[in-house]
């Protein structure tokens, strides 16, 4: 079964084996999860004629293997009676409270979204930390930040996946009637790797220095597919498109078996290797942690950059272990709920990713100064050298687009005010140019630029400008004499 997603099969054993001499496939509608593929599999197995059952969840199907009597009036009576529907998955649902739910969660989304955006976080933060001194805590925040979104968007299906695979090693020794504390080791063993191996791989990082850094657009292919991923997970989550939800990427099964993260009994679960791939999830590219990469990489410190992804990784642990105990602590519709509402968190931030990555592939969206003739305010000539000055702060650039005259030497002084923000790392696709901003001002030597457009992004494409290049007036006319 590698490269297939996980799911649920049932033999019945009889002492010549099975005898594949009819198969039916039936698109089945109205199941979410592994306990929907094993119920319906019992129930496939009570009906006469039938020898084994592959019912798979994400597909959608149950394939029924048996002799030649097989009647598939009976195998749709058996589906109905579990509660599902013997047809292809629509590519809307027409639950309206699951598109109550979602329409509710989405104006909560979009008004706390609003509300950050005018109380301003960023400049908080930076408020209540000084710069080189209280810089961690704005790491942690990043990292709270992340565990409550993109990091619980990336990991979850292996937060989720330990908790199953711990659960049937118990069972398969007869243990049931776990204590929560015990049901919640393998997110404690999960959430300690990732502690230990950011801290250690941020060590190394620091060792690296400054001088090794994904190009640009490569950074912008990753986001977009983690921005893909994520649209696939949220949609999922919510239940409004059941045909979508079954795209949504899982391991294949031979990795998530080595990894013990099957459900199966022989999945040989143990804390070790739980704790080995959450210190692995330190190269999933979810954006906020490798923003807080670059911050680290640039510090060219081993123990100051092991120290930051090591507290950056303590922050998204309440986030996951909140995401691992789900299942523990809801059931039923509440449940249902809780997870549409994570979805639609999640759908919010796979939009901001893709806005992230087309700013990083330089895609232009608007300009309040094209059009522009003459130099912008910003823009000084002294001598034949043309200066633009710049302010980085926390939640972007000051002013983020201007108009600078083509065919002059020019310097770009940027004046840092926030060393710990994606904004302190900018990169100019079309000239190839990554600046790491230090605290205080900074001057980079542009050369001479062509008439043209120059987008520029943070690191992580979250906060953008344009300088824009135009040909200078002409000189004036000397007056006759």
């Amino acid at each position: 079964m590698d490269g297939q997603e996980p799911h649920w099969r049932q033999t019945v054993g009889t002492s010549t084996g099975i005898r594949a001499d009819s198969r039916i496939t039936v698109p089945v509608t109205g199941m979410t999860c592994t306990s929907c593929e094993k119920r319906l599999t019992k129930a496939l197995l009570r009906v006469p004629g039938v020898e084994s059952v592959d019912v798979s969840a994400a597909r959608g199907r149950a394939t029924v293997h048996g002799d030649h009597q097989l009647a598939r009036g009976a195998l749709d009576d058996a589906i109905r009676a579990c509660g599902y529907e013997p047809a292809a998955a629509p590519w809307l649902t027409s639950d309206l409270s699951v598109w109550r739910t979602v329409l509710l969660a989405g104006l909560g989304v979009g008004a706390v979204a609003a509300a950050l955006i005018i109380v301003g976080p960023a400049d908080l933060t930076t408020r209540l930390s000084a710069p080189g001194r209280g810089g961690l805590l704005l790491v942690l925040l990043l990292g709270v930040t992340a565990g409550l979104s993109t990091c619980s968007a990336m990991v979850g299906g292996l937060v989720l996946g330990f908790s199953a695979s711990h659960a049937a090693a118990w069972r398969a020794r007869g243990e049931t009637a776990l204590p929560f504390s015990t049901r919640m080791r393998p997110q404690l063993a999960f959430n300690a790797g990732r502690v230990v191996g950011f801290g250690v791989l941020g060590a190394l990082l620091g060792a690296l220095g400054s001088t090794t850094s994904l190009p640009t657009r490569a950074t912008a292919v990753l986001v977009l597919a983690v921005a893909v991923v994520m649209f696939l997970l949220g949609v999922r989550l919510t239940g409004i498109s059941p045909r979508v939800a079954a795209w949504s990427p899982r391991l294949p099964a031979g990795l998530a078996r080595r990894l013990g993260l099957e459900t199966a009994t022989d999945a040989g679960y143990s804390h070790a290797r739980a704790a080995l791939v959450g210190a692995a999830t330190f190269f999933l590219p979810c954006g906020f942690t490798q923003a807080v990469q670059v911050y680290a990489l640039s510090t060219a410190s081993p123990l100051a950059a092991g120290t930051i992804m090591a507290t950056f990784a303590v922050g998204t642990t309440p986030g996951l272990l909140a995401l691992g105990a789900v299942p523990e602590v809801t059931t039923g519709r509440r449940q249902a709920s809780l997870l549409r509402v994570v979805g639609v968190l999640v759908l919010a931030f796979a939009l901001l990713n893709v806005s992230s990555a087309l700013n990083l592939l330089g895609v232009p969206g608007g300009s309040a100064v094209v059009g522009a003739r003459t130099a912008s305010a910003n823009v000084t000539v002294v001598d034949g050298v043309q200066t633009v000055h710049l302010t980085q702060r926390p939640r972007g650039y000051e002013p983020a687009d201007t108009v600078l005259y083509a065919g002059l030497p020019t310097r770009w002084v940027i004046e840092a005010t926030s060393q710990f923000d994606c904004s302190a790392s900018i990169r100019v696709p079309d000239l190839a140019l990554k600046i790491d901003l230090a605290q205080g001002t900074n001057t980079v030597d542009l050369h001479t630029l062509d008439a043209g457009t120059l987008p520029f992004t943070c690191v992580m494409g979250m906060y953008s400008g344009t300088l824009v290049v135009v040909d200078p007036p002409p000189a004036p006319a000397e007056a006759p004499l």
